[in-house]
């Protein structure tokens, strides 16, 4: 079992950055494929990005891709979201997850966090 704690959400102002972490627990966190999400009031859970459990290979929605950058540091048990650029439409509840497969379905994502807020104003 592999328990995601996601932190460092909040409001910024449309242009800004934030970065959120995805603190992982209780299960070798190595080996998992880990992943963002978020979800828009109204709107279906979204990919935003993926990273490899080597760190080798990074995946991003078109959306996002420029903008935002993932990173994580196994020897932390952590996985990072730099936000730089944010649109009002990237206004949702962010997500942490971990899977086996390197693919941006959510279906395949075993394990996820509870979501941080992240609203940006115009």
């Amino acid at each position: 079992q592999l328990q995601l704690v996601e932190s460092g959400g909040g409001l910024v102002q449309a242009g800004g950055s934030l970065r959120l972490s995805c603190a992982a627990s209780g299960h070798t966190f190595t080996g998992y494929v880990m992943g963002w999400f978020r979800q828009a009031p109204g709107e279906e859970r979204e990919f935003v990005a993926r990273i490899s459990w080597r760190n080798d290979i990074t995946y991003y929605a078109d959306s996002v891709k420029g903008r935002f950058t993932i990173s994580r540091d196994n020897a932390e048990n952590t996985v990072y979201l730099q936000m730089n650029s944010l649109k009002p439409e990237d206004t949702a509840v962010y997500y942490c997850a971990g899977g086996i497969s390197g693919t941006s379905l959510i279906g395949t994502y075993r394990y996820w966090g509870q979501g941080t807020q992240v609203t940006v104003s115009s």
